[in-house]
Formats: structure tokens, C-alpha cells, sequence
């Protein structure tokens, strides 16, 4: 089972078909559960379809045609929720920051949420446009792996939220039984906490 290794180019790794279709899967999946649907694509919130495109709110025919003042989009941008999500995926990849403090947690969150789900859609959009469907060979640029990390480390939290994985995960996959309907999934957890480690050790 290949992973990622350090090139003269950067870093690099080779898919199969079916490999790529799995990563593209689980990225396009958690991108579109943390920003919403069409989230991974590139007519996602930013693309045309989305807010910011000609058929969304500031677009022709809206009061108040073209951008808003950067400084007035900021401030908007910073209202976020004060309360975590009540789905137990979304509130394992935004976590509160003080989970001693509740009143700190909420007021942190309603003021960098919004850049955070931002954050992980980008780099799951980065995956996807790095990663063709047929699969082959894939190099990477140092911001591309950085990307590539994040998002395989949300797909990660995510799986193993879904799954039940405990810190004891190692024991957890020698002792799943083979008519278990996890073991597919364990698998493909497996496969790409391989995958994270070795683009980990490509970029040192």
C-alpha cells in the first residue's frame, strides 16, 4: 500500500481509481455536512451559484449591487452561532475552544466560526482539485500538502465520530469480528491515518 513520498518536486503519491474515489467521497462528504451543499465544488458558496455569484443575494437586480465594503463584510462575516452544533460530527470538527467556560466557548465560536468552516471547505476544495477521479500520480506543493493534512484529518474526526473509535483503536480493529459491518469502514479509517502519517513524514 503506497502513501506519500518527498520528491525533487514536492510530495508525491499514487492513486488508484478506486482509492481516489474513496478520498473524493469522504472529502466532498464532510465539506458539504461543514459548509453546506455545493460546498466542494466550484460552484460552492464562493463559485457562481453561490452568495457572492450573479445569482445570489448582491447580485444584478439586488439593491445595492456589487461587493460590500470590506470592512462592513468583516464584521458580518464575524456573527457567528454562539452554541456548538447539535450534530455530533460537526461538533467533533468545530469543538469549543473552552469547555470549561461555556459563556468564553460561545463568545470565541460566534467570532471564528465562520473563518473555520471556511477553512475546511478550502482545503477539502483543494483535495478534490489535486486528486483526479481516475486517480494516478498526485504531487503536491507544500501548500497543497498542508491542505491535504487538514482535510484528511477532518475526514478522520469525522469517520471516527460515525464509528465509535476510542484511543484503544489499534485493539479495536484486531478484535472487530469479520461479519461486522464496521469492518469496511475500519479499513478505510486505517488507510488513511496511513496516508496522513506518511505525507507527515514526506514534509519533514
Amino acid at each position: 500500500m503506497a502513501g506519500f513520498r518527498r520528491t525533487l518536486r514536492g510530495v508525491s503519491a499514487r492513486f488508484t481509481p478506486a482509492q481516489a474515489g474513496i478520498v473524493r467521497n469522504l472529502v466532498g462528504q464532510v465539506a458539504e455536512l461543514v459548509g453546506g451543499p455545493g460546498s466542494a465544488s466550484a460552484d460552492g458558496p464562493d463559485g457562481p451559484g453561490g452568495p457572492g455569484g450573479p445569482d445570489g443575494p448582491g447580485g444584478p437586480g439586488e439593491a445595492g449591487d456589487g461587493p460590500l465594503p470590506a470592512d462592513l463584510a468583516s464584521i458580518l462575516a464575524l456573527d457567528g452561532p454562539a452554541e456548538p452544533p447539535e450534530d455530533p460530527v460537526l461538533a467533533r470538527l468545530l469543538p469549543d475552544a473552552y469547555g470549561d467556560d461555556p459563556e468564553a466557548a460561545g463568545e470565541f465560536r460566534r467570532y471564528t466560526e465562520h473563518g473555520l468552516r471556511s477553512g475546511k471547505v478550502a482545503a477539502a476544495r483543494t483535495v478534490l482539485e489535486t486528486l483526479p477521479a481516475t486517480g494516478g500520480r498526485v504531487r503536491l506543493s507544500p501548500g497543497d500538502a498542508e491542505a491535504w493534512l487538514r482535510s484528511l484529518n477532518d475526514v478522520r474526526l469525522a469517520l471516527g465520530v460515525l464509528l465509535g473509535i476510542t484511543e484503544d483503536y489499534d485493539r479495536e480493529l484486531a478484535d472487530v469480528a469479520p461479519g461486522d459491518s464496521r469492518t469496511a469502514y475500519l479499513q478505510v479509517y486505517d488507510w488513511l491515518t496511513y496516508l496522513q502519517e506518511t505525507l507527515v513524514r514526506a514534509l519533514r
